[in-house]
């Protein structure tokens, strides 16, 4: 069964809105876990807008009485303080992110013609921590076809591309530019996670339709449906998707 990861970015926002504590990033991160998340995803930013550094640490602490769920660390390991984080933090996954310090949200895969050789030596240092590591590519198979020389274990497909095209009735050729960059990430040996504006509408018939996913990622869509369902039950619905994938 594809995994769920849930990204708790959105509740460090809002969190961070007052001075009070609230709400509580690692009450969150334990009620995910209560409802069967599989994983904890968290995307540090240099500017701490959401996610701090106390939090990454805090979350890791937490994560220790949870051997079976896999924390999973986001960022550009060219900016900021992300890889001071990941490397004193070890988590089960750092997710490499070609994002800019200012960006709002992820908007594009690496180019790894252009960096593989910038990103190999980054990733041999965390995969000897015994880090895995994915890197968040388009559905290209061109760029993905070059991502073995750069040591990355996982590619993590970015599906914002997708989720348009669902919303605008249209979905089925972007399907087909996911399942071809699926089949090559598969042709070489490169585990395959999925993310960005997957929700419960769409995320049953990418999996269905887009094969060996193992992982998702999903943080502002599911937390979103949490207002209306209530965190619990939103991360438990998104399960029963992934259990008929």
């Amino acid at each position: 069964m594809t995994k769920l990861s849930v990204n708790v970015n959105k509740i460090a926002l809002l969190r961070n809105q007052r001075n009070s504590g609230i709400p509580s990033v690692a009450q969150a991160a334990t009620t995910c876990i209560r409802a069967g998340a599989a994983g904890i995803t968290v995307h540090p930013r240099p500017d701490e807008r959401h996610i701090t550094k106390q939090d990454v640490h805090d979350l890791a602490a937490l994560l220790r009485d949870h051997k079976d769920v896999e924390y999973n660390i986001e960022g550009n390991p060219f900016q900021g303080h992300y890889m001071e984080l990941v490397t004193t933090v070890a988590p089960t996954q750092a997710t490499l992110v070609p994002d800019d310090p200012g960006q709002r949200t992820s908007d594009h895969g690496w180019n790894i013609g252009r960096d593989g050789h910038r990103l190999k030596p980054i990733i041999e240092k965390l995969r000897e921590q015994g880090t895995r590591v994915s890197v968040f590519m388009d559905p290209d198979p061109e760029q993905i076809a070059q991502v073995p020389v750069s040591g990355a274990d996982r590619i993590e497909l970015y599906t914002e591309a997708y989720a348009k095209a669902y919303r605008s009735g249209s979905a089925n050729a972007e399907v087909d530019r996911y399942r071809k960059a699926a089949d090559t990430a598969g042709q070489l040996g490169l585990g395959l996670n999925a993310g960005h504006d997957l929700n419960l509408k769409n995320l049953g018939p990418f999996c269905h339709r887009v094969p060996g996913i193992l992982e998702v990622s999903i943080g502002h869509e599911l937390i979103a449906d949490a207002l209306w369902l209530g965190l619990e039950q939103a991360v438990s619905v998104y399960g029963q998707v992934l259990a008929k994938c």
